[in-house]
């Protein structure tokens, strides 16, 4: 696996605005956020997509989704909502082969077909 910008991040090589640490995961601002609150939540334990779980321990699906959980709690969601989006492989719209949540919030989100 080549290092992505996600490894570089992680690393501490680029830059970011951390928002949410832990043991599992890494979350910081997107730098072209599409909702008011726009946070990438990646895995330490690097996975290049979402589809690569099946060859994990369902404890590791199950750490890294409460993790996700949580930086949602600390950026103030619960209370009015937000959503959670994989893109998963090209067709997908997965732009960084490492895998990523997007938490989205701030504002009334709407849902559009492809």
């Amino acid at each position: 696996m080549n290092d992505t910008i996600f490894d570089k991040i992680l690393t501490g090589d680029i830059p970011s605005t951390k928002v949410y640490e832990d043991d599992i995961v890494y979350a910081f601002e997107d730098i072209n956020p599409i909702a008011p609150i726009h946070v990438l939540v990646i895995p330490k334990k690097r996975l290049e997509r979402f589809s690569d779980f099946i060859e994990t321990d369902n404890v590791d699906i199950g750490a890294f989704m409460s993790s996700v959980a949580k930086v949602a709690s600390s950026l103030g969601l619960d209370s009015k909502g937000y959503r959670v989006v994989f893109n998963n492989g090209d067709e997908g719209g997965q732009e960084v082969e490492y895998l990523h949540a997007h938490i989205l919030g701030g504002k009334k989100l709407t849902f559009t077909k492809p």
